[in-house]
């Protein structure tokens, strides 16, 4: 049974892993804002006819705060965060963009300080690290872009992606809402939907799709939305968060596996260096809650 469950989020892992892959490939075929609502679209016309009753039951009983926190979701969730990954990957490499994957606790720590979240000098250390690593790979290794602001705008957006997503899994501590697993990720790619319309308008000018591109939003709707999160949730339920959680530091070894093998991008001296960085500051920026929880 164990090693069943390390298998599904394993799988999970390189379906979402795969997903910067797939994107960075396609990324001529597709425009972003397509890609994001169509991989939208997807996912509400499987689910929507399995919950379409029963979320419409629950509806009505959503407060205000229910209704704020499902925008927030769909925002950072479903929306903005997925078209900033597909924009982000025409300008950068995908080895790059799945480094960032390891960013999102140092996100989620800066989000949480407003809902009371105490940051020591040892995690303040540890996030000013893991953002020295952001700039070694964002300048490739040139820190005296930095001064220049010549920093790439594809690693900008992979960044602001995981900020989002961090955004995303602070505001699903905050649900109090009743809705179940899949009838949250209708509204979630439903709001999101609603979010991706003004880009869409600005993006009419660039709209194009071929197959390969209708192909690609086909895989990131079913495998590495659908599949990968009911993976992800068989997972948490018998791994628990905590040790789910660590493994999302695989990810960026697969997508440097995955992107030297599919797209023929290799990793740079200055990629090593960046994830040694990221990796180093995120251990730091836990280490007070990893003490506290060893004394319990």
């Amino acid at each position: 049974m164990r090693f069943t469950v390390w298998l599904v989020l394993l799988a999970t892992l390189l379906l979402w892993s795969g997903n910067w892959i797939v994107a960075r490939a396609v990324r001529d075929e597709i425009a972003p804002g397509v890609a994001t609502i169509g991989r939208q679209a997807i996912v509400l016309a499987v689910l929507l006819p399995f919950v379409l009753a029963s979320l419409r039951a629950k509806l009505g009983r959503l407060t205000r705060k229910d209704w704020a926190i499902l925008a927030g979701l769909g925002l950072c969730g479903g929306g903005v965060h997925l078209g900033l990954q597909w924009l982000g990957l025409h300008y950068t490499t995908a080895t790059s963009a799945t480094l960032y994957l390891s960013m999102s606790p140092i996100f989620i720590l800066l989000l949480a300080i407003p809902l009371g979240e105490r940051v020591g000098r040892i995690q303040w250390a540890g996030v000013a690290i893991s953002f020295a690593g952001v700039a070694t790979i964002a300048t490739q290794g040139d820190l005296s872009r930095l001064a220049a602001l010549s920093l790439n705008r594809g690693d900008l957006m992979a960044v602001a992606s995981m900020a989002l997503w961090a955004g995303y899994t602070i505001l699903l501590r905050l649900r109090r809402d009743p809705l179940d697993v899949a009838e949250l990720l209708v509204m979630v790619c439903a709001i999101g939907f609603l979010w991706m319309i003004p880009w869409l308008a600005l993006e009419q000018a660039y709209v194009r799709l071929t197959a390969a591109g209708a192909a690609a939003v086909l895989y990131s709707a079913i495998a590495s939305l659908l599949l990968a999160y009911w993976g992800w949730s068989y997972a948490v339920t018998r791994l628990g968060a905590a040790r789910a959680g660590t493994s999302m530091h695989l990810m960026p070894a697969f997508g440097i596996l995955l992107s030297a093998i599919f797209l023929a991008e290799y990793p740079s001296w200055y990629h090593f260096a960046g994830i040694a960085l990221i990796l180093a500051g995120v251990g730091l920026s836990t280490f007070r809650a990893s003490s506290a929880s060893s004394t319990r």
